[in-house]
């Protein structure tokens, strides 16, 4: 890969300044870019500075320039983040190995269960994968899937202590930098969304288990599970949501957090309409299909991270057409965390 010895500084709001590096290969040039701010409190080394950028790509930058005066002059209290969880909150790799997802690492205690749920994804998943299926018929498949595999959990007696030592078992990790990014949210009272068509309970044991806090700005949009006495599930609450109905329209869909987080859950009505207000978007996601997460909010301007984890040779084009930065090789959360940063300086809140 030949680098071109050529970078450009773009007149950001107030002292942000972004920075780009184009890098040319045999057919096309590439944009590597970094955001700059004066005395940044989270700026990193020089190290981690070039291996963030070094794994940064974004096409246009002078839009995204222009998206984020536009947020910073309207405010933290017109923002949101929207982010998908597995693989983009999460490692795509861990120690060289491919991550375990939250739904793929739950292990019910009972192996014919637990080889009912693995044939019910043999079957599955390759349809809702298929590029030849029309959405309307995929979406009927996709709620039979889902339904099936609730319906498993349950008549197989799956318990919140099989969920707790799944979770202490799995190998699954937050990138770095997720915490501060969350903490910085939370100083600023900017709510994340998490969307997931898997488990919300299973995602909240992993946040206590990993995070080892809670945070009151963050809020899990997917399967509510309810247990009874024992601690056994016995059914699910809300709607259910799936790959294809993940996005701001199941806000309405989905229960309240788990008061086991110690979460106040009043109010959630009047919670999901401010959230509707908030019509500035920071939204995070792995896959092209994430960019859908922000239907259902009529946002005025909204800046996507897209976070390329495998196959980068194949998928960046359609990557960096779709989403203004785009994160290589499980790359960690600093790019997100710095870019929020300028948004909202740490000076003010």
């Amino acid at each position: 890969m030949l680098i071109i010895n050529y970078c450009t500084r773009f007149h950001a709001p107030s002292s942000i300044r972004i920075s780009v590096v184009r890098r040319r290969t045999h057919s096309q040039t590439y944009s590597f870019c970094c955001f700059g701010h004066e005395n940044n409190s989270l700026a990193k080394s020089p190290m981690e500075e070039s291996n963030l950028s070094a794994n940064t790509v974004m096409d246009h930058p002078r839009a995204i320039t222009d998206k984020i005066a536009l947020i910073r002059d309207a405010g933290p209290s017109k923002f949101q983040v929207i982010a998908d969880f597995d693989a983009t909150l999460t490692r795509y790799r861990v120690n060289g190995l491919r991550g375990q997802t939250s739904h793929g690492l739950l292990q019910q205690g009972n192996a014919y269960y637990d080889a009912k749920r693995q044939a019910l994804y043999d079957h599955y998943h390759p349809l809702e994968i298929s590029p030849v299926i029309p959405v309307d018929e995929k979406t009927k498949l996709m709620e039979e899937w889902w339904s099936k595999t609730h319906e498993l959990l349950i008549e197989g007696g799956l318990t919140y202590e099989a969920i707790k030592k799944s979770v202490a078992d799995s190998s699954i990790a937050f990138r770095e930098g997720v915490t501060e990014l969350f903490e910085f949210l939370e100083k600023k009272e900017i709510p994340v969304l998490i969307f997931s068509a898997g488990l919300a309970d299973v995602i909240e044991e992993v946040l206590r288990q990993n995070l080892h806090r809670t945070f009151k700005n963050v809020k899990i949009v997917s399967n509510r599970m309810v247990f009874n006495d024992d601690g056994q599930l016995v059914s699910f609450k809300g709607k259910l949501i799936h790959v294809l109905n993940k996005n701001e329209h199941a806000l309405d869909m989905a229960a309240p957090l788990h008061d086991r987080l110690g979460v106040a859950t009043g109010e959630e009505d009047e919670e999901n309409a401010n959230m509707k207000k908030r019509t500035n978007v920071l939204l995070m996601g792995d896959h092209l299909g994430d960019l859908g997460m922000s239907d259902g909010l009529n946002y005025e301007t909204r800046i996507s991270i897209g976070f390329l984890n495998d196959n980068i040779e194949k998928s960046l084009e359609s990557y960096r057409e779709a989403f203004d930065l785009v994160y290589l090789n499980d790359a960690p959360m600093w790019g997100a965390l710095e870019l929020v940063s300028q948004l909202f300086s740490t000076e003010a809140s």
